[in-house]
């Protein structure tokens, strides 16, 4: 079976951390809750890290980029050749990942899984080239079998680097146009909403363009419903190359203990497209930012996510998961430098 390790059990946070982590905060020089979130997430990162020290000091970023077939459908503002250059961009320090992963101390991994354009070797990328984008899903399947396993395995892949490099948090970003278009055909379904509702102006469509991306994602739907409903099954006939590996990413990182920051729309797509198929993955996502794009705001809703703050970002590319590290961080220094009542000599009645 060719994704038989998405069924692998998932790590559980630890109840012992999580009450420790819940009486230390109640001990702290502050009334209770008076910190409001902040508490609530060092507290989670400290049952899901097993620790009564949570950190975000070691964190791994993973960009997955790939073309989209359905791009030949004119749906973005953007040439598809785009991709590409933008993969040479985040390799050469120039874009906004990159200049927030290296202000972050973060490792910064590019992973080219399908650019129309072969790259050749680039500094900081790697080459998992799949195909050369996927196949236009208006007229037929985005994936074969053996390649959406693919996408989903690369995903696992960059979390077990992660993993050996010790990290605390993982963060996984996208790079491909199309993939609102791909994103918004996976929601509708799996949501049940009109496209209509969900569909953005992505990389800048006006609104003749989104009308457009709309009727290309009815089209879509219209020939996935004459197929097996499953949401691997969705994957494969209207994802993309990367959100498939965000897919495999987030429920790999579970299955390791490793908790995940999630970023806008499309990563937040394949969260919905991971919970799908392992419910218990919940806990080990956190939200990031709320994206400017319309369809988020019924993703979020349909996870019951809170994300942690709304800056009307839109970029994609990990970069508004990458904007929260310095909460959690901060979060974790509150939690484990404060003084509690007895250390400083401060009454707590």
């Amino acid at each position: 079976m060719l994704n038989k390790w998405l069924n692998k059990p998932l790590q559980e946070a630890s109840i012992t951390h999580l009450n420790k982590a819940k009486q230390r905060q109640d001990n702290l020089t502050k009334p209770a809750g008076s910190l409001g979130r902040m508490e609530a997430l060092a507290i989670r990162l400290a049952a899901l890290q097993a620790t009564e020290h949570p950190a975000a000091d070691r964190v791994t970023i993973a960009i997955f980029a790939a073309d989209h077939g359905v791009a030949a459908a004119g749906i973005s503002a953007f040439p598809q050749e785009v991709t590409g250059q933008m993969v040479a961009n985040f390799s050469a320090g120039g874009a906004a990942i990159s200049v927030l992963a290296k202000s972050l101390g973060a490792d910064l991994e590019v992973v080219n899984l399908g650019t129309v354009q072969d790259l050749g070797p680039l500094p900081g990328v790697i080459d998992c080239r799949i195909a050369a984008g996927t196949a236009n899903f208006q007229h037929q399947d985005a994936m074969s079998d053996q390649q959406l396993a693919n996408a989903l395995l690369a995903g696992r892949e960059s979390v077990m680097r992660a993993v050996s490099a010790n990290a605390q948090l993982y963060i996984g970003g996208e790079m491909g146009i199309g993939n609102t278009t791909s994103a918004t055909t996976i929601a509708a379904e799996l949501l049940i909403i009109e496209p209509e509702m969900l569909v953005g102006p992505g990389t800048g469509l006006n609104q003749a363009g989104v009308n457009k991306k709309a009727e290309v994602i009815r089209q879509a739907l219209s020939r996935y419903q004459q197929l097996g409903k499953t949401p691997l099954e969705l994957l494969r006939c209207v994802g993309g190359f990367e959100i498939a590996a965000l897919t495999g990413a987030y429920i790999a990182a579970a299955q390791e203990g490793l908790p995940s920051v999630v970023d806008g729309y499309i990563s937040s797509v394949a969260a919905l497209v991971a919970i799908n198929l392992q419910p218990k993955i919940k806990p080990w996502l956190f939200y990031s930012h709320r994206s400017a794009e319309p369809g988020h705001r019924y993703v979020l809703a349909s996870l019951d996510a809170q994300p942690l703050f709304d800056f009307g970002m839109r970029l994609g590319e990990g970069s508004g998961a990458a904007t929260a590290v310095p909460l959690l961080r901060l979060a974790c220094d509150l939690h484990n430098n404060m003084a509690t009542f007895a250390e400083a000599g401060v009454s707590d009645q």
